[in-house]
């Protein structure tokens, strides 16, 4: 194996994988040599609470690799678990800025379970260099910050040493809060804006608290946007001390007369509950950081009320630095039920959402983030792909090696879908489904639907039809789905690999149902044309349809009614049935009256979401029940419209297996309204279901060659 010799040190650290020859996933090594095949033989560094001498190496694949410089691999060495090494390294904006850390600045560490400030003192190297080849750790010796502005000259007895996991914010010394010895008319009197690299309490006397809010709350436009989930907020308690967090749920609880909020703090207090409150779940979140506190309480989180200078105006925002990809061509499997929470959960993360992509953004990351079921094209050999499926495959490639792709990215391939308008419009899902797969991918119509006995039509989704009338007040996809098809006389040719159901409802304006329970598993055997039936009744072949029958409230409403020729005399003898006109089924001749009806199910993969024009996404990703990722790709964002990006993020939501896990009438009696916060979001903005046939993906024969 030839091997290109290097000039320059490099090290690197073990980004995917289970084990590469010598090598795992969060393991440091320094690069010796570099195969023509794009594989790096390296030496191996071991953890420990001393420096590290190289061991014997191996081989691994260079895109199952991050590069480091010898300052970061440093950084990382001292971090012990190799879990908490890749979650840092999964925060680009943390890390770099830790990386760039010197004496004096401004940093929260985690401390004694709770989070503490203080100021950087010494970058102290753990170990001794014995030769050339040992890799010495780094750490931050930290002096803490406490509530007297004298603190910050105070020298301790002693400074413990942290290390980069440890570090949970940075805020440069030029740039320290009012509060926190910083003296208003100092550092030529300018106005830096602070990039929160994530959340920590401001410590203040309670005067000096009450003063700065009251400074923050005069520069706060009165006409604010109303509290809603997701609004960062701040809730000042009587003793002063002031808490910060994200609104995650909106309600009446059982007893109050007013609205009350639930909020997921920035970081742990004593007292604080999960996400329940007296016994009951509304959202998820780590232990002790839920409050629920009256809407009256709550008021904009002032730590990003602040003022930009010129050069602020006229510079570029700030974009997040993005690891190093390079698409190896490969086909890269979805992300394995065991890896999603390392790989996909948290602050960018996902798909990054820029300029009304949102529609984009939730829909690939539900076709391709876990699902099997369009998988073969990423097989595809590189010749046969046109261009822009090989930039979608890089984009599919990229989420699932590194669970971010960013708008840049996207970006590139909405530029080559054709139409100016999807560089720059809001646009629905089906628009973009039809154009994905007609034009990218090359892939025939997943449906093949026949009316009336008529040749089958093809589509690539499924659009409910029907009047609001037929359906209960809260029905289910799979209600929605028989009446549908039996209303509209449309079957199903065969049995898809994937189906995509559309909701009655049109973009924000419309929804004919408030709420929509969803079905975990779709049945349609009795949506099949030409396919052997059961009897409702007695079980045995069915030869008879009745639409008249779906809404009859002693008949199990809101199903499909098929019978036997004996079955249809006798349920039709009833008085309120007398009008029912029953339709003859075609029965293939080869099929007995004996015979088993075999059930044809689907399975419930993914939701997409609209509220206020925007699109989320749910996504099942394992077989555990509770295994259900939220996604949205402009969650959060920084700066303003013309200077600042989007922030995606994916959150856990096991709260909503919870849900889909109750029977059909215990659904049917729950009250969404006091629902947790994200299983009320999908029963009252879901927009489309997503199915597929278990264990299978798209025939090969489905695919036009170019």
């Amino acid at each position: 194996m030839e091997t290109i010799p290097l000039l320059k040190e490099k090290f690197f650290i073990v980004t995917r994988g289970k084990s590469w020859k010598g090598f795992y996933r969060g393991c440091i090594g320094r690069v010796e040599s570099e195969t023509q095949r794009g594989e790096l033989m390296g030496l191996l560094y071991s953890g420990g609470s001393n420096a590290g001498g190289p061991k014997k190496g191996g081989v691994v694949r260079k895109e199952d690799t991050y590069p480091l410089s010898r300052h970061q691999a440093q950084l990382l060495f001292f971090i012990s678990s190799v879990n908490k090494r890749l979650e840092l390294l999964c925060n680009p904006q943390l890390f770099s800025a830790i990386c760039e850390l010197t004496v004096d600045d401004l940093v929260v560490v985690k401390h004694r379970k709770g989070h503490q400030p203080g100021v950087v003192k010494n970058l102290m190297q753990i170990g001794k260099k014995e030769n050339k080849d040992d890799l010495q750790m780094l750490g931050f010796e930290v002096e803490f910050v406490d509530n007297a502005p004298a603190s910050l000259s105070k020298k301790p007895a002693h400074m413990p040493l942290f290390s980069a996991a440890d570090i949970i914010q940075v805020v440069p010394s030029y740039s320290i809060p009012l509060g926190l010895n910083s003296n208003p008319g100092q550092h030529g009197g300018t106005n830096k804006k602070v990039l929160r690299m994530n959340s920590m309490p401001i410590l203040r006397s309670h005067g000096q608290m009450k003063e700065k809010r009251t400074e923050q709350r005069s520069s706060i436009n009165t006409s604010c946007a109303p509290l809603e989930v997701g609004s960062m907020v701040e809730v000042v308690s009587n003793t002063g001390v002031t808490v910060y967090g994200v609104v995650r749920w909106l309600g009446v609880l059982e007893g109050k007369n007013s609205e009350w909020a639930g909020l997921e703090l920035d970081y742990d207090v004593n007292g604080c509950s999960d996400g329940t409150y007296k016994g009951q779940r509304f959202f998820t979140c780590k232990i002790s950081r839920a409050l629920f506190v009256p809407v009256t309480k709550c008021n904009p989180d002032s730590r990003f009320v602040c003022s930009f200078t010129a050069s602020d105006t006229d510079s570029q925002a700030e974009i997040p630095s993005v690891p190093p990809y390079v698409d190896s061509e490969e086909y890269v499997a979805p992300i394995a039920e065991s890896e999603v929470m390392s790989l996909l959960v948290g602050r960018m993360k996902g798909i990054q959402g820029h300029i009304n992509s949102c529609y984009l953004d939730a829909t690939l990351f539900s076709l391709f983030s876990s699902s099997v079921t369009l998988d073969n094209i990423c097989r595809w050999p590189a010749d046969t792909v046109q261009p822009i499926a090989s930039t979608l495959r890089k984009i599919v490639n990229r989420l699932r090696r590194q669970g971010f792709v960013p708008a840049a990215s996207v970006m590139n391939f909405r530029n080559q879908l054709g139409c100016d308008t999807f560089r720059t419009d809001e646009k629905d899902p089906e628009e973009f489904i039809t154009i994905l797969f007609q034009k990218v991918l090359g892939i025939e119509p997943l449906l093949k639907l026949r009316s009336r006995s008529e040749s089958y039509q093809g589509a690539y989704t499924f659009q409910i039809f029907l009047e609001k009338e037929q359906m209960a007040q809260i029905p289910t996809v799979q209600q929605l789905m028989d009446t549908s098809c039996l209303s509209s006389d449309v079957k199903f040719e065969e049995m898809p690999s994937c189906l995509i159901v559309q909701m009655p409802r049109f973009g924000n304006k419309f929804k004919m149902f408030s709420h929509i329970i969803p079905s975990m598993e779709l049945d349609i055997a009795d949506l099949l044309y030409n396919s052997p039936r059961q009897c409702f009744i007695c079980g045995e072949l069915a030869e008879h349809e009745c639409l008249q029958c779906l809404p009859d409230q002693k008949l199990h409403p809101g199903r499909i009614k098929q019978y036997c020729t004996t079955c249809n005399t006798q349920v039709h003898r009833h008085p309120s049935r007398l009008g029912h006109s029953p339709k003859p089924l075609a029965v293939p001749a080869e099929v007995s009256a004996a015979s088993p009806a075999a059930r044809h199910t689907l399975q419930l993969f993914a939701v997409l979401c609209i509220h206020t024009s925007h699109y989320v996404a749910f996504v099942k990703y394992g077989s555990d029940p509770h295994s259900w990722l939220f996604f949205d790709s402009m969650a959060d964002r920084w700066g303003d419209d013309q200077r600042g990006y989007n922030i995606p993020e994916i959150r856990a939501c096991p709260e909503l297996g919870d849900f889909l896990s109750m029977s059909e009438e215990e659904q049917a009696r729950a009250n969404p309204s006091c629902a947790p916060e994200l299983v009320r979001r999908l029963l009252c903005d879901s927009y489309m279901f997503l199915y597929q046939k278990p264990a299978m993906t798209l025939s090969s024969t489905n695919h036009q060659e170019p």
